[in-house]
Formats: C-alpha cells, structure tokens, sequence
C-alpha cells in the first residue's frame, strides 16, 4: 500500500504534535509542583513554628513554614485583593501589614477572604482588626497568589484594591520594613469577620492531568490523521 506524502500536512502535522506534547508536558509538571508543594506543607507543618522577631533569625528556606509573631495590626494600611473567589461567591483577600514586637520590622500578613457585596460591586467589605498587642500563626508564603491583571494598576494606597501585590511594593509605598514574605493567617473564629478557608495546595492536580491527557491526545490524533490521510492518498492516487 503506497503512502502520498505532502509537505503542507506533514508540516502542520508537527506543529501540532509538538504543540500538543509541550503543552502536555507543562500541564503534567504543574501537578507535579502542586503535589510537590503538598509534600512540603506536610513535612514543615510538623516542625515546631518559627518565631518572628525571637532574634534566632529565619531559616534559609522559610516557605511552607508555621511561623508565630506577636505584636500590633498596622491598621492604616489594610489592602484588598481582588477577583479571589471561595466556593463560588465572588470575594477579596485582606492584606495587612503586622508590627513585630520588639524589633523595627513588620510581615505584610494575608489575613483572611471576606465576600463581595452583590449589590454594590465597589463596595469594600467591613472587618474588625484587634488593636494591641496579639499573637497570630499561620504559614509562610513567598506570593499572595497571581490572577490575569486587568488594566494598569494605580499607585498603591491604603485602602486600594488590587490584583496582585508584591512585598517590596508595599515596602516601597508605606515606607515599613517588611520581611520579604507574606503569612497566610490561620485559625478561625476571632470575631474578625474573615474566612481563612485556604485552598490547598494539592487543588487541582486531577485537572491538570485533565489537561495534559487531552494535549497527548490531541498530538496522537494529528499524527495518527497524517498517516491515515496519507495511506488513503496513495490507494487513490495508484488505482
């Protein structure tokens, strides 16, 4: 049986198998990160939490580490993160910085979710922040997560409502010294008016794998289409 071999389809044919394997292979490493930042969270969470401000100084590798502070709110700073839905209802996630005792320093934390007013869309929802000194745990992230920036972001302020938000620009626009890490508060029930309902880290994973078996079919298919189309070409052109 003849194959008909034509350029343009072999052509398009390779762009997409390799489209459809890089693609795939991307969706197969992001599982693979998520599990692997799951591990970590697992292993770290049973060491004892790290204390800011203790004077034993921080570890090298602080992400996914328990940490304990105490100190002060830096209420005039509260920042809104936007567009951070939580089980289908559409919200924000309250940035605050926190002063640590004894020491010139501050952690910008991640305090909690609180939800959006449907009725008015711009309306920022109301917290309590505990004045004086308090304690609070939580765990140590290197981001606040990342979500597709809408338009240009203003100057950052207190008060602003933003997409995403780094740790030097809140160092940079309050003028704090800030540890270059945020803390994900933990605990619940602190009368405050915060969710602190954290998606793990593992979310997802099935939907990556998802996502990466239907790019390695996509490349199977076009290559399978080639050859087929192909043996096809050649049985018409010789008969």
């Amino acid at each position: 049986m003849a194959f008909r071999f034509r350029v343009i389809p072999f052509v398009a044919t390779v762009g997409l198998v390799v489209l459809g394997v890089l693609l795939g292979n991307w969706q197969t490493r992001r599982a693979e990160e998520k599990l692997s930042i799951a591990a970590r969270l697992v292993e770290r969470g049973a060491i004892a939490p790290v204390v800011l401000g203790s004077g034993g100084g921080l570890p090298v590798d602080i992400e996914y580490r328990r940490v304990r502070v105490t100190g002060e709110w830096v209420a005039a700073w509260p920042l809104f993160l936007d567009n951070r839905p939580l089980n289908g209802r559409a919200g924000f996630i309250l940035a605050m910085p926190f002063k640590i005792a004894g020491a010139n320093q501050n952690v910008l934390v991640l305090r909690g979710w609180l939800p959006r007013d449907a009725r008015e869309y711009g309306k920022l929802p109301e917290f309590a922040t505990p004045a004086g000194p308090t304690t609070i745990e939580g765990v140590a992230t290197l981001s606040a997560g990342h979500v597709m920036q809408l338009g240009t972001p203003g100057a950052l302020k207190p008060g602003a409502l933003v997409q995403n938000l780094t740790v030097d620009e809140v160092a940079s626009a309050s003028g704090l010294a800030l540890l270059p890490f945020f803390v994900q508060q933990s605990g619940a029930g602190q009368g405050d008016g915060l969710v602190r309902d954290w998606p793990a880290p593992a979310t997802g994973v099935d939907k990556h794998r998802g996502y990466a078996f239907q790019w390695y079919a996509l490349a199977l298919m076009a290559a399978l289409f080639f050859v087929i189309t192909g043996f096809r070409s050649g049985r018409k052109q010789g008969g």
